[in-house]
């Protein structure tokens, strides 16, 4: 009997960014890391790109891509970040596909995605074209070749929406057992109704489209996948081996296809180490030969379906109601919060429909005076969202516009295109999926609303109408949390914070201009500020600064030239203007009596000057971008910070023999003097550990110290250490050959096994299997002298500290293909 198993991930995260500066702002809900991507990227995508095999006594054996395994997909919007912000993952997932040709006759792993996670069912036809355009476009830019498959959002399907996938060429799709109406051999007359229990999910199906045209569909298993999901069979890597091997069927006399889909986000962010559960059943699989592991691309070329299926319409995964979870108060919900009821669903949708339908002839119309045809071109817009280079951004106008552009009239292309993204990404499915109308997926949809309207004011007259008549639709949303209002009220909040126009963006930089330097050309988000014109005059702590600046959005090509002045009085005291630039008469005479009454120390001249050509002083730091302010407010504390830690240092020096006495008596520390040990000793082993020479008698000392006053230790203590040894790893994975790096790095890996908080060895695991691959034994030190005998005794005890398994440690070069040693005993992880 032919035994199958196709593991699939769907990988994928709702966007995150500001609509307006196309970055992700911090999220404080994601603490310790920057916002949530950074987090589950950390928990999860970066793991099962170096995930661990280990021995039997848990040790290190092999460190593996799963991804080149596996079947999978990433949402386009997550690949886009993790392509700026984590290029080693991403590139570490292109990779794997080309891995996963090798492993599977060809065929790679993995699979595009409909666009923004829109549910399919609910959209219309034009959007339904464009989504899945945009996500076979992006996934070929990114893979360089033609997805066989697509993953639809949350599984939920139609048969518009698989036909339009057969139109452009993909040949399969994954849907829940449930999904499948009634299933016939393909031939026969007899069709067969699906019971209760789902389809048989061992075979690819073939679904007859009412065009002609046709698409396979596998169903995945659902009491397995619904295990890995929620019944921690990723607790035993063997356990979820054998649970994979429970699926197939003696009574089956066909090859048979064991495949489970899941979140790809349960290998390691819903189920810590679910990675190296991942890792090592198919590992356990494979080199037992117990079935053969492949993707659906390789099983759907040797197994083409033998029977035809049709599916239940208007179905998806995760709603046991159709797709009401996305339209509806159906009772879906993520459980977190019992007793809310999800009315809001209904006029959220109501609303953005009728933004999207009122919008799209007024974008017809005017797009059409510019574009051959606006649709189509909307359709090749992902070119330009993948690359908006001068050069691109041409090459798309020439294809589409129905002449020369002037540059005004290309900023109007390109804001009319922005509404139609923006209109698309206002769709995505996480802004239903959960139990509120404020959580941060609802508030972000209604950001991309907020966008979609703030163009729309710029472009069409109706523009201030269309907002209003949104707003009164939106009240008709309402929150389930007290004061939280409506989505009316959650748009006016959401819009004052994250809206941005190039004034604000002008403002930001006048204001980040007196705490940083910036070249003539800087960027800021998706802005370039050309400065043009720079001032900075100085008495002491106070400052002004005026200037001249061309700011142009890197999205829509708009510019502006902008003048600007700050008057800063020190700390956090400090306000500004910023205008358009209308003459330089009026500028330089602004300019000159500026900088006249700031050299008479007439500051109150000064403001005036500035108050009356700005027309108001508008601007704080409380309108710079939130991780800026940030910064900025960090940089004001320092010497504030400094002279603190300056007076508890001299609190506790003098008084630290005090604090023995009253220990050794038995006596609780007075408050003041324990704050005094907690601050200076937390702040001395946060200097010692970025050093990378690490003092370690200092270190040592420090930390005896701190134990025996029950210091409470920092959490960035742990930060600081790791970022050292991380440093320290990357510069000997430079220079291996270099004794004293190797030397440090030995250092600070003995002293994390000692110290009463957690340290991430992962990065610095990872530098090392791989150094470990790459030197051949021709190119490590012979051991014929003094210095080559130290280098192999730091390296291996370095390999020991760092739990490789002794069989890594002694071979001589990497072992050839897919070696593994003869028992791998069950581990819990």
């Amino acid at each position: 009997m032919e035994r199958y198993i196709c593991i699939h991930g769907h990988f994928y995260q709702p966007p995150r960014e500001n609509p307006w500066l196309e970055d992700v702002e911090t999220q404080d809900s994601a603490y310790p890391y920057h916002d949530w991507n950074e987090r589950i990227s950390a928990e999860c995508y970066e793991p099962n790109t170096v995930s661990r095999i280990l021995d039997n006594k848990h040790l290190i054996r092999k460190i593996v891509n799963n991804y080149a395994r596996i079947s999978f997909n990433f949402g386009p919007t997550l690949l886009d970040w993790l392509e700026k912000n984590e290029p080693a993952v991403y590139q570490a997932i292109i990779e794997a596909d080309r891995e996963s040709r090798l492993y599977f006759s060809g065929h790679g792993s993995a699979l595009a995605q409909a666009y923004n996670h829109m549910i399919m069912p609910l959209a219309n036809r034009r959007d339904k074209i464009t989504q899945v355009i945009w996500g076979i476009r992006d996934f070929t830019g990114r893979f360089g070749r033609l997805p066989g498959g697509m993953w639809l959002p949350e599984t939920a399907v139609d048969l518009e929406t698989l036909d339009i996938m057969a139109e452009q060429g993909i040949k399969f799709t994954i849907l829940a057992p449930y999904q499948a109406r009634r299933v016939r051999k393909i031939g026969t007359g007899h069709w067969h109704e699906v019971g209760p229990g789902g389809i048989d999910p061992s075979m690819a199906y073939l679904q007859h489209l009412p065009s002609g045209r046709s698409i396979n569909i596998f169903f995945y298993d659902g009491p397995i996948s619904s295990a890995v999901a929620f019944e921690r069979l990723l607790s035993s890597g063997e356990h979820f081996a054998h649970r994979l091997l429970s699926g197939f069927n003696k009574e089956r006399a066909w090859p048979q296809l064991v495949n489970i889909a899941t979140d790809g986000e349960t290998y390691g962010h819903h189920h810590r180490h679910g990675d190296m559960a991942l890792a090592y059943a198919l590992n356990y699989i494979g080199k037992n030969n117990l079935a053969r592991i492949t993707n659906y691309s390789e099983h759907l070329a040797d197994h083409p379906p033998t029977h035809e299926v049709e599916i239940k319409e208007n179905t998806a995964w995760s709603c046991a109601h159709g797709v009401d979870r996305w339209q509806a108060d159906c009772g879906c919900n993520s459980g977190f919060n019992a007793g809310t009821g999800q009315a809001w669903r209904a006029p959220l949708r109501s609303a953005l429909n009728w933004l999207r339908n009122t919008l799209a002839p007024l974008y017809e119309k005017q797009a059409g005076r510019y574009l051959k045809d606006p649709w189509e071109a909307r359709n090749d817009y992902i070119t330009v969202i993948r690359d908006r280079s001068d050069k691109n951004l041409r090459l798309f106008l020439n294809k589409h516009a129905v002449r020369d552009l002037e540059p005004e009239e290309v900023v109007t292309v390109l804001k009319l295109l922005e509404v139609q993204r923006n209109a698309m990404l206002m769709y995505t499915s996480c802004g239903w999926f959960f139990d509120d109308i404020s959580g941060i997926e609802t508030v972000q949809i209604i950001q991309y609303a907020g966008r979609v309207i703030h163009l729309a004011k710029k472009l069409f007259d109706r523009g201030p109408e269309i907002e209003s008549r949104f707003l009164e639709m939106l009240v008709l949303a309402r929150s389930n949390k007290p004061g939280q209002g409506t989505a009316a009220d959650i748009y006016h909040k959401s819009i004052r914070h994250s809206a941005v126009d190039l004034k604000k963006l002008g403002a930001h930089y006048a204001i980040c201009s007196l705490f940083e330097s910036f070249d003539l050309m800087a960027k800021i988000y998706c802005y370039t500020i050309e400065r043009q014109d720079y001032h900075l005059h100085v008495a002491g702590r106070t400052q002004v600064t005026v200037g001249r600046i061309k700011v142009t959005s890197e999205i829509t090509r708009e510019t502006a030239t902008l003048t600007y002045g700050v008057l800063y009085f020190g700390y956090h005291n400090l306000t500004g203007g910023v205008r358009v630039y209308h003459g330089e008469e009026p500028y330089r005479e602004m300019v000159q009596g500026v900088a006249g009454a700031f050299e008479r120390a007439d500051f109150g001249e000064v403001y005036r000057l500035l108050n009356q050509y700005f027309e108001g002083m508008n601007y704080s730091l409380k309108q710079l971008f939130l991780d800026k302010q940030r910064n900025i407010v960090n940089l004001i504390l320092e010497s504030t910070l400094a002279d603190t830690e300056s007076e508890y240092g001299q609190i506790y020096e003098r008084h630290a023999t005090l604090m023995r006495y009253l220990k050794n008596l038995g006596n609780p520390q007075p408050k003041a003097l324990q704050c005094a040990a907690d601050l200076v000793l937390n702040t001395n082993l946060q200097r010692a550990f970025a050093s990378e020479a690490p003092d370690i008698d200092h270190i040592n000392g420090l930390l005896r110290e701190a134990r025996h006053f029950n210091v409470k230790f920092d959490q960035s203590l742990a930060y600081v250490l790791e970022g050292t040894i991380e440093q320290l790893a990357e510069k000997y994975r430079d220079s291996p050959a270099d004794l004293s790096l190797l030397r440090n790095l030995k250092t600070y890996v003995d002293l994390t096994r000692s110290l009463p908080f957690e340290i991430n060895l992962n990065n610095v695991q990872n530098i090392y299997y791989n150094l470990l691959q790459t030197l051949h034994p021709d190119l490590r030190p012979k051991q014929q002298d003094e210095h080559n005998q130290e280098w192999v005794r730091l390296f291996t005890a370095l390999g020991e500290k760092l739990r490789m398994s002794p069989t890594l440690l002694t071979c001589r070069e990497p072992p050839p293909g897919d070696y593994y040693p003869e028992q791998y005993p069950a581990l819990s992880y």
